[in-house]
């Protein structure tokens, strides 16, 4: 048997990676042979399964201060986590941002490297930022792309342009008079960016994710893309799937959501297309009834195991789920 095992990380727990290790565990322990994925969405930890970071550059910060930003820069390919430069935990969290002054100025230097050190393909990934300027700081500081360069961002909203301040602002710290005063700006960015490039973000879904900025991005002419299918692209799941003989996928805490552009769907998806069994290990499930056998690490261990010995648990788990015989239609020879 070989199985591919492509689990998101177990956020505040277990890495992608971790969970990997963990789930391939169980696999070895069978005789089988275990191949490690470790997945991601396009958010938190997407350079990490991407390679991780092998560059770090001096950058502007979300509140002006210079962050050391980590990036990565493979051949022509560069990966960027906005978050790096612009991330709301450097702006110290809600409480501490200062909404209406939030750059993206950061990931718009960032970038201007990058394409300086020869990236001709970049993959930016725009998840957890203090920030809602509509990416005009990237789109002054970048001027305009050179020819042949791909820019890529990876998106798991579908939320406009100018609904990004009424839907993200508040969980950075925006009151409801920033609120009014940030959507009018992206208004008014929204007619700039028409008028300037000749582009109407408002009609990109996606272009209001992480404030704005896919948007800003998007007027220099990126493609905006399903975060979990940029990664799965990059990492070349689909030959993976097809060597597979099983496929198992797993992440913190399953719901509706992780069917509609997260990695436990995206997953899934590819494996039934090519006509794999697919499975997943979960921290917790809110779904009653999933599209794929799940196992969950709270039903199986209790909560205070799962949260505290959660690799452990991840390999029991995973142990209980393989016990199956109806999950692979194949016996444990």
């Amino acid at each position: 048997m070989r199985v591919l095992i492509c689990p998101d990380k177990f956020k505040g727990t277990a890495s992608a990676a971790a969970v990997a290790d963990a789930m391939a565990l169980a696999v070895e322990r069978r005789g089988w042979q275990a191949v490690r994925l470790p997945m991601a969405d396009g958010g938190e930890g997407t350079l990490e399964v991407l390679g991780g970071a092998n560059q770090t550059t001096t950058v502007t910060g979300p509140l002006g201060t210079p962050v050391d930003a980590r990036w990565r820069l493979d051949g022509d390919l560069a990966v960027i986590e906005a978050a790096e430069c612009a991330g709301l935990v450097l702006a110290g969290g809600p409480d501490h941002n200062r909404p209406l002054d939030a750059t993206t100025r950061g990931v718009g230097e960032l970038l201007a490297h990058a394409l300086t050190a020869g990236a001709r393909r970049v993959l930016v990934t725009v998840g957890g930022v203090a920030t809602t300027d509509g990416g005009l700081p990237v789109v002054d500081v970048v001027g305009e792309l050179p020819d042949a360069v791909d820019l890529q961002v990876a998106c798991d909203v579908t939320t406009r342009f100018t609904d990004a301040a009424r839907v993200f602002g508040p969980q950075k710290g925006a009151t409801s008079s920033d609120v009014e005063i940030l959507t009018h700006r992206l208004s008014a960015l929204q007619a700039h960016y028409l008028a300037k490039v000749g582009r109407d973000v408002q009609a990109v879904p996606g272009s209001g994710a992480a404030g704005g900025l896919a948007g800003g991005l998007a007027a220099l002419g990126a493609r905006l893309v399903p975060g979990v299918d940029m990664v799965a692209d990059a990492l070349r799941i689909d030959p993976a799937i097809q060597n597979a003989d099983l496929v198992l996928t797993g992440e913190g805490r399953l719901d509706q959501q992780s069917f509609e552009g997260k990695v436990v769907g995206g997953v899934a998806a590819r494996a039934q297309r090519a006509g794999m069994p697919c499975a997943a290990v979960v921290g917790i499930s809110d779904l009653a009834d999933a599209p794929i056998p799940v196992a969950s690490l709270v039903d199986a261990c209790g909560p205070e195991r799962a949260l505290r010995r959660t690799t452990e648990s991840i390999t029991r788990v995973t142990e209980q789920l393989l016990d199956e015989a109806s999950l692979t239609g194949l016996s444990a020879s």
